[in-house]
C-alpha cells in the first residue's frame, strides 16, 4: 500500500514560506531544520513541507522550473477545504496572496476561489464537495 504524505514546495525563504501558511491558513509549524533549508506545516492528514531552492538545487542535477508571480502557475494547486470561502481569501490576501478568482459557486454546488501565494503557487480555496 502506498500513502501520499507530502508536498514539496521549493521556496526562496523556508521560513518566510512557512510564517505565511501559518498567518494565512492558521496551520502549524511541524519541523524547520536548523539551516532553515527544510520545513513542514502540519495541515491535517497531508503534510506541506518546503525546501530551498538551493537543497532542491542540490537534490536535482538537471535543475528544475521555478515558481515566480511573473509566470503563470504551474499546473497544479494546493486545496485547502473550508465551510467560510470568502474569509479565508480575506485573510489570505491580507497576509500577501494575490487573488486570482473571486469565490464562485459551481454547478456541483461547491464555492471556490484561487489565490496564489507570495512564491507564486496556486492555491484553491473551496468549500467541501457534497455528495
Amino acid at each position: 500500500m502506498v500513502k501520499f504524505g507530502y508536498t514539496i514546495l521549493y521556496v526562496e525563504d523556508v521560513q518566510k514560506a512557512i510564517e505565511f501558511y501559518e498567518n494565512a491558513f492558521g496551520f502549524e509549524r511541524k519541523f524547520i531544520s536548523p539551516d532553515n533549508d527544510y520545513g513542514e506545516l502540519n495541515t491535517g492528514e497531508t503534510t506541506i513541507s518546503f525546501a530551498s531552492k538551493k537543497l532542491a538545487s542540490q537534490n536535482l542535477e538537471d535543475g528544475f522550473l521555478e515558481s515566480s508571480l511573473e509566470d503563470k502557475p504551474f499546473a497544479i494547486e494546493l486545496g485547502f477545504i473550508t465551510e467560510d470561502v470568502g474569509e479565508v481569501v480575506q485573510k489570505a490576501t491580507s497576509f500577501g496572496a494575490i487573488l486570482v478568482t473571486e469565490p464562485k459557486k459551481k454547478p456541483w454546488g461547491q464555492v471556490v476561489a484561487y489565490v496564489r501565494d507570495p512564491e507564486g503557487f496556486l492555491l484553491e480555496i473551496c468549500t467541501p464537495i457534497q455528495g
